[in-house]
């Protein structure tokens, strides 16, 4: 099926990836390996000395890694996976360009694996993807369909000693489930025969740019699977030529909850789903908290009930779901009752989904957030702003470090300081310290029995090991 280029043949051929260890090219590396592909490739983070064990792991199982200094790039027949922000001067590009190299995107490669597949599932969406991709991908796994799956987060359940980094697992290339990106507009490379749409809210690109995209999308979906609580989802149905709905606040959707029975703990939430078009009832407990996380548990249930799974399996199997890393990754509780979590938030939608969770249940609540870049911060440094300062109370407190730079000619003219600016403006209590290490050190001092310190941000593997810093110094 055509998706929007002129695919390459990829049969027997070796690919190089830039940026191997990154969040999006270490799974589609792992499943091309496990496709029988050939794979080398390089990371600036691996030359730097950052997160070691990722690349010996790598190393040992078969993914060859060089410098990032263009000596990988040996033969014309080696396919160059890099991203398109990877910029012409990079070593890796340089080389591949003098040997003629074809240089694919990572959404190129991913939709080509993906589209042709016999049956696949997309999980679109600005918010909730790599949980309910999770979901769904062990709610297949749990009734033998042995998916093939591609994430942007650790799966836990998929997570054992010999691949602590499965963010991908290797199934039946025939059966594929991925999360795909609107970010980039890649998304438009997916023919998904269920296509799941979770929100549309602002992140990388304008609302408008987003309703023409996951309208496309919907369109371009065998079956489309749609939020009936996000306006902005609920608008874009008529695009779908099939659909399945879902939602906890409207009672017209297909899949919903019966809200009395509605149960929230610190770890924990229950509910009845009801299916809709046969008035049944099942019994669902989920291991992990939040009304967002029932809403991710719907749409999962709703896109394997769209693939003939019965509701029945899927509540079954999510009772066991693990969860995913950095997605409300609880990393400790001291004996003083002090809680330190890992989280994945970036963008408002994502940091206020995480602060409800957060404050359902008593306690302060100190939120730690590193931007994840100057540019998203000038995009949505407003609204961000207005999340920290609506969803934490007068007691709790912002902490904000400089936005993640690795380097390059962005814009640094805006930073951390104009959002700690708009938070206290608007009431809240919110602190600008520059350096991570000391917004680690203030937090530790300042922790008293009770907090929930909550960690936030993106693009960067060492925020894990920066919370489990925090924990270390207070317990």
């Amino acid at each position: 099926m055509d998706n929007g280029y002129d695919r390459p043949d990829l049969e027997g051929r070796p690919f190089f990836f830039c940026g191997i260890g990154g969040s999006g090219m270490l799974p589609l590396a792992q499943i091309a390996h496990g496709f029988g592909h050939e794979i080398a490739g390089s990371d600036r983070s691996r030359d730097q000395g950052r997160t070691p064990e990722k690349f010996a792991w790598l190393a040992d199982n078969g993914f060859a890694l060089h410098p990032q200094d263009g000596s990988g790039i040996t033969s014309p027949d080696q396919i160059l996976i890099a991203s398109a922000a990877v910029e012409d001067t990079v070593p890796e590009v340089k080389r591949a360009k003098e040997l003629g190299c074809l240089r694919m995107s990572r959404a190129e490669l991913l939709s080509s694996f993906f589209n042709d597949a016999g049956y696949s599932i997309a999980v679109g969406g600005t918010s909730g993807k790599s949980t309910v991709t999770g979901m769904i991908s062990w709610i297949l796994s749990q009734v033998q369909h042995d998916p093939t799956v591609m994430n942007g987060a650790v799966m836990k359940n998929f997570a054992d000693a010999d691949n602590p980094f499965a963010s991908a697992r290797v199934g039946n290339p025939r059966v594929f489930v991925s999360e795909v990106d609107e970010s980039d507009g890649s998304i438009a490379l997916y023919r998904p025969t269920i296509g799941v749409l979770l929100n549309v809210s602002l992140d990388h690109k304008s609302i408008e740019e987003l309703r023409i995209l996951f309208g496309d999308y919907l369109a371009s979906s065998g079956c489309a699977v749609i939020n009936f609580d996000n306006a902005e989802a609920r608008g874009l149905a008529g695009r779908a030529s099939q659909s399945v709905s879902f939602g906890i606040e409207n009672t017209d959707a297909e899949i919903m909850v019966d809200p009395d029975t509605i149960e929230q703990e610190a770890l924990e939430i229950r509910a009845a789903v009801l299916d809709n078009r046969s008035r049944e009832a099942f019994p669902l407990v989920l291991p992990m908290p939040g009304m967002h996380n029932l809403s991710n548990a719907l749409a999962a249930i709703a896109a394997v009930s769209a693939a003939g799974i019965g509701i029945d399996k899927a509540v079954l199997a999510l009772r066991t779901f693990g969860g995913l890393a950095r997605r409300f990754d609880v990393v400790g509780k001291t004996e003083s009752g002090i809680t330190v979590i890992d989280d994945f938030g970036h963008n408002p939608e994502k940091c206020a989904a995480t602060l409800r969770t957060l404050k359902s249940t008593p306690g302060r609540v100190i939120a730690f957030f590193q931007p994840h870049g100057y540019g998203p911060l000038r995009q949505m440094g407003d609204e961000l702003a207005e999340t920290f300062a609506t969803e934490l109370g007068p007691d709790d407190l912002t902490v904000m470090c400089d936005p993640v730079y690795y380097g390059g000619t962005v814009d640094r003219s805006q930073g951390s300081e104009r959002i700690i600016d708009l938070i206290t403006s608007q009431g809240g209590s919110a602190e600008h310290i520059a350096e991570r290490a000391d917004s680690g050190k203030r937090i530790a001092e300042i922790a008293q029995p009770g907090d929930r310190i909550v960690v936030m941000g993106a693009r960067d593997d060492t925020l894990s090991e920066f919370a489990r810093s925090i924990f270390e110094a207070i317990g």
